[in-house]
């Protein structure tokens, strides 16, 4: 079961050297976490193998963008997002995720392997709104339609933008390695 943590108001910043790394099985129950994922999150070892990975999920995340994700990798593409994660003691901190299907070695899915860093105070700025939309739309729109409605959101938002998810998503990564 999922703890119950108050979200508080301090950000914890991963460095521009540190990754966090993590394997999910194929049910999002966690298999394998870094020592950088436990010092950044504050778990030890023991609190996080065979748990959901949401255990880290911050509430300020929309469910919607977790939709596109799963939808994603189901199809056997990486996906690539930023996330806000929740720390054990309510801190926070910002990644920039690329999520990957794994597979054994008859190609059969075995989990997810996650790698992530920390990412550009330009793409948290420029996500941070949008994540906001969606999730006041989630909050608004019966449980059953919550997610399919922000997704919607976000499809048009990226429509006016005329820029497709992962295009947008690459783009913020690179403008601050440029």
């Amino acid at each position: 079961m999922k703890p119950k943590i108050t979200p508080i108001d301090h950000e914890v910043s991963l460095t521009d050297d540190e990754f966090i790394v993590s394997k999910t099985d194929t049910k999002g129950l966690i298999t394998y976490v870094n020592r950088t994922f436990m010092s950044i999150s504050g778990y030890s070892e023991p609190e996080l193998l065979g748990i959901q990975h949401n255990i880290i999920r911050h509430p300020d995340m929309p469910r919607g963008g977790f939709k596109m994700m799963w939808d994603t990798l189901k199809t056997g593409e990486e996906f690539f997002v930023y996330v806000k994660n929740l720390c054990k003691d309510g801190s926070y901190y910002w990644v920039f995720a690329n999520v990957t299907p794994d597979y054994d070695t008859q190609g059969q899915l075995r989990g997810y392997y996650s790698v992530r860093r920390k990412p550009s105070r330009l793409a948290i700025d420029t996500i941070t709104p949008i994540y906001q939309a969606m999730l006041e739309i989630e909050k608004k729109s019966g449980t059953k339609d919550a997610m399919t409605h922000s997704l919607a959101y976000l499809n048009d938002t990226l429509k006016a933008m005329k820029i497709d998810y992962s295009s947008l998503v690459l783009s913020l990564d690179k403008e601050e390695n440029t």
